[in-house]
């Protein structure tokens, strides 16, 4: 076996281009567009450049001059362009032997000596006064699905999570349950029932303003160690958690370990004030702690202490920062995070600067999502549970599998729904680049047609339906010069560039490069699939596209696999 890429094709034009690195050729070769048949390009501009030729006549010389490697069917000039078609055999031989880890194969062929690295991916970090919301499920599909690539790629990757479950917004929850409540225990499901607290909190501040100050008075309490105060907020706060624990079951994902705010905020306020007393920091007239970012950041100061000496975010997010590199000795770390706290990632990547961490640190900042109804504020109410709109993902693909399969029972329904719905809500927020925002339409992303969850879905399952159908044996014993009509070329195409997509992805974070790569993939599939019959009495061929689609039907598993997405036999 041999991997074949960008990174093998400019290997092979090194042998013959001299005055350029390899490095720099694989960075200049190209995928041609999908008309073209060649599976790489070459354009010889900038080799003309230098050589003072015509790039038309590089290109015709590079045809001539080079020996045709095994791995390649044909090297042809076409203009200014020397392009490069990969053999059949190789992809369908790859895939068919790798399996999944054909999306990794430069690392299992080539056994490449890529240095496994210790990631760490901090997500969601919710508080503790509400149930988790809809703007959550962007955090926990990328942080998730992050952490499935670095795993695929065999780093050491640790999920964990930090709980802001101390501050005055937790407060605020537990003062408004200790005037309305009346002890009364959860009578619905407990981060729920936590959240209508702070929302009873928003509405009863708006008509008496004494509110705020009994909110404030609750914080120096809980931080004095007020046992009555500290009883309430333990109580509450394992309603919020056992209520969430239940939320990141449905979405499939646990946590390597939990950190929680009350646990450390304490240490950070020590770094803070010996830094203070040494003159990194600053305090301002009413007494506060501030970091001065203006002059070296060309960023706001930050407030890192309040005047009356609580603590901020800030303040347990630069203990956190240690506390992390001590417990895992991490290489990276991701903190997934909403854009709108852009800024304040900045000012907290100046401030560990300033006090001398400098490990390498990305804020993995994602646009918000809304609804057609519009955007949601979780102090007035409107704001969309995460589990209401995993629900009404379910509820509609419940609908929809009822509707399409009325024969089958409705177990078999209720199974089939619960992974399509979630596969439809995980890719379409997936196949967003993580930057954007955008509106989520429930109904459209749980279509079986479009650019979708479930139609990607269920070409896994018309593969498997087609195979199973078959008689014929699905393995390597096969004419590869079979497979030689215009759509088989181009799925093949496709299927080669699967690995390349990952690395991709791997190095810049965009994670909506892989759900494209499969719509595009099952597109090319079906487009093969209406010319091309894969069951028939010509026994050899049926033999070979049963190989062709086996190969479509593994890197489509592996590709939801790492998107958190489950396949289905059938739909």
């Amino acid at each position: 076996m041999i991997a074949v890429d960008k990174k093998t094709i400019a290997a092979l034009l090194s042998k013959y281009i001299t005055n350029f690195p390899e490095e720099d050729l694989e960075r200049i070769i190209e995928i041609p567009p999908p008309e073209i048949e060649y599976s790489y390009a070459f354009p010889c501009f900038r080799l003309a450049q230098i050589e003072k030729k015509p790039p038309n006549k590089i290109a015709e010389d590079l045809a001539q001059k080079i020996k045709l490697p095994h791995y390649l069917e044909k090297i042809v000039s076409a203009g200014p362009y020397l392009n490069f078609k990969v053999a059949n055999e190789i992809v369908l031989k790859n895939i068919f032997t790798l399996k999944d880890d054909y999306g990794r194969m430069q690392d299992v062929i080539n056994k490449e000596k890529r240095k496994s690295e210790i990631i760490i991916v901090e997500y969601p970090s919710p508080n503790t006064n509400k149930p988790l919301h809809f703007g959550h499920i962007r955090n926990m599909l990328i942080g998730k699905c992050i952490s499935n690539l670095f795993q695929y790629k065999k780093d050491k990757v640790f999920q964990v999570n930090m709980y802001n479950d101390r501050g005055i917004h937790i407060c605020k929850s537990m003062l408004a349950y200790q005037k309305w409540g009346n002890g009364q225990k959860p009578n619905k499901k407990p981060d729920h029932y936590v959240g209508d607290f702070y929302v009873l909190y928003s509405k009863k501040e708006k008509d008496d303003s004494n509110l705020k100050g009994e909110a404030m008075r609750m914080l120096q309490l809980w931080e004095e160690g007020d046992k009555e105060t500290l009883d309430l907020w333990k109580e509450m706060r394992d309603w919020a958690l056992e209520g969430h624990e239940e939320t990141y079951q449905k979405m499939g994902i646990s946590f390597d370990k939990v950190y929680f705010e009350s646990d450390i905020y304490k240490k950070g306020k020590q770094i803070i004030l010996a830094k203070l007393s040494k003159e990194v920091f600053k305090r301002t007239d009413d007494g506060a702690v501030y970091a001065d970012l203006k002059e070296n950041y060309n960023l706001p100061n930050k407030i890192l202490l309040r005047s009356d000496g609580t603590s901020i975010y800030i303040t347990q997010d630069i203990y956190l920062a240690f506390k992390k590199k001590e417990d895992f000795n991490y290489d990276k770390s991701f903190y997934v995070v909403g854009n709108p706290q852009e800024m304040y990632f900045k000012q907290l990547f100046a401030i560990l600067d300033i006090i001398g961490f400098k490990e390498d640190k990305f804020h993995f900042s994602y646009g918000m999502v809304s609804l057609p109804e519009g955007k949601m504020k979780s102090r007035e109410g409107t704001i969309v549970d995460a589990d209401d709109i995993i629900k009404k993902m379910e509820d509609l693909a419940n609908k929809e599998v009822s509707e399409r399969y009325p024969e089958i029972s409705r177990d078999e329904a209720i199974s089939r729904a619960s992974k399509i719905g979630m596969a439809a809500l995980n890719f379409y927020i997936l196949k967003f680049n993580y930057k954007t925002e955008f509106v989520f339409n429930p109904k459209e992303s749980i279509s079986f047609e479009g650019e979708t969850g479930p139609y990607v879905q269920y070409c896994y399952a018309r593969i498997e339906s087609i195979i199973n159908k078959s008689t014929v044996k699905t393995d390597l014993d096969i004419d590869f010069k079979l497979l030689k009509h215009e759509k088989e070329e181009y799925l093949i195409k496709q299927l080669n560039y699967f690995p390349e997509i990952i690395d991709d992805v791997i190095q810049t974070y965009n994670i909506h490069l892989l759900p494209q790569y499969l719509i595009n993939l099952c597109q090319a599939f079906n487009s093969f699939y209406s010319s091309c019959q894969v069951i028939s009495d010509d026994k050899p061929l049926e033999k070979a596209r049963l190989l062709l689609i086996k190969c479509v039907q593994t890197v489509i598993k592996t590709g939801l696999n790492l998107l958190g997405i489950e396949t289905l036999e059938r739909m």
